[in-house]
């Protein structure tokens, strides 16, 4: 009998591609410029903005991007999420400036809206007034934006709304990535849509967008021959992941329902079990597009299971498992920075575990993620 297939996290779905009959074509920077305006005016489409978006080749390029424009210099501190991935924080030290961590709340495990107005009233007295939050919405879900984001404009705090997992998600009808000053969105390999690499930066204003572009492309000077007179960035999307990105698209409202029925799957499969529970939005405020299906294993409640049993029992079934973001606070590269917070977190880190969820996940894919669980469960 063959070998069952891998069962992936998060796995690479090209369907529907169709870019083999242009790639040949032959074109000039003006051919491949249009493509790339062509895959920022469907973003826009697709986030129902009129705000104008910036292609780039990463997300963690978005972000740096946005930190410039936003006039975030060496010095500054920035409020960072503690739960997220460390490419949401990478470019505050890219331009020295100083990350300032907050706990997670427990609904949606996004950033504690009061942690922080406890790290922001605490920068502020000891002379260190922060300049902007880096929000993340993590595996989609969106984090507290009506009480966030009115503490933020209260104290002149610029929001990047890191939306680098959540294309398609909102909070009361707002598209992620709108959330901010500025957004970010990822196209990396393993989300929702792909164009293997890639990122997009949904900027306030026209001019944010011209500058952002302008630094996106080694800030070459508007002149006939090369010319620079300050440092720019190699972020510009290329031509040919724009044109994988125009294909995807038309998918994606497929995926994201897919992904929620994997969402759906995992609640009925734990529904009955005890101390296991689904990460899920806390109201119909939340509208997450489920990007990973997340749980949290508690021991003392699943007849001592833990969620590192769950994982291996999964591997050994070749299917692929991963535990939920290590809190950056706990990161060797960031643990002298400051923390606001208990331990919401570090006990989510603990419990908390990533489990298939692509939307190319089959029915028979189910049922084996199904006899795994339960075998190791035993209900």
């Amino acid at each position: 009998m063959p070998k069952p297939k891998q069962i992936y996290l998060s796995a690479l779905n090209y369907a529907a591609l169709n870019t083999q009959s242009q790639a040949g074509r032959e074109v000039g920077c003006k051919e491949v410029y249009q493509d790339i305006e062509e895959f920022e005016k469907r973003c826009q489409q697709t986030l129902k903005t009129d705000r104008p978006v910036l292609a780039v080749n990463s997300g963690t390029a978005a972000i740096h991007l946005g930190l410039l424009l936003a006039g975030i210099t060496a010095g500054d501190h920035v409020i960072c999420q503690s739960m997220t991935f460390v490419a949401s924080v990478n470019p505050v030290l890219y331009i020295g400036a100083i990350p300032v961590f907050v706990d997670s709340e427990r609904q949606t495990w996004n950033m504690d809206p009061e942690r922080l107005e406890e790290a922001f009233l605490d920068l502020v007295r000891n002379d260190k007034r922060p300049k902007a939050i880096i929000l993340t919405s993590i595996y989609g879900m969106p984090y507290d934006y009506g009480r966030i984001f009115a503490f933020a404009k209260a104290n002149n705090l610029t929001i990047i709304d890191d939306s680098a997992e959540a294309l398609g998600s909102s909070y009361k009808d707002l598209s992620n990535g709108t959330l901010g000053d500025f957004g970010i969105i990822s196209f990396n390999n393993n989300k929702i849509i792909s164009t293997t690499g890639g990122g997009l930066l949904i900027c306030p204003d026209a001019a944010s967008y011209e500058r952002g572009k302008f630094l996106a492309t080694q800030a070459k000077e508007n002149e006939p021959f090369y010319q620079h007179k300050e440092i720019g960035f190699n972020y510009r999307m290329g031509h040919l992941n724009a044109m994988m990105g125009l294909s995807q698209i038309p998918l994606l409202s497929e995926r994201i329902t897919m992904r929620k029925q994997m969402h759906n799957f995992y609640q009925d499969s734990f529904q009955p079990i005890s101390g296991i529970s689904v990460h899920t939005a806390p109201d119909d405020d939340f509208k997450s597009n489920y990007w990973l299906s997340a749980i949290l294993v508690d021991p003392s409640e699943a007849g001592g299971v833990t969620k590192e049993d769950l994982r291996l029992a999964l591997e050994a079934e070749d299917i692929e498992s991963r535990p939920i973001w290590k809190p950056m606070h706990l990161q060797p590269l960031y643990s002298t920075y400051a923390y606001y917070g208990g331990t919401v977190c570090e006990e989510l880190f603990e419990k908390g575990l990533c489990l298939p969820s692509g939307s190319n996940v089959t029915a028979i894919d189910r049922k084996r993620i199904e006899l795994a669980i339960k075998n190791v469960l035993k209900y």
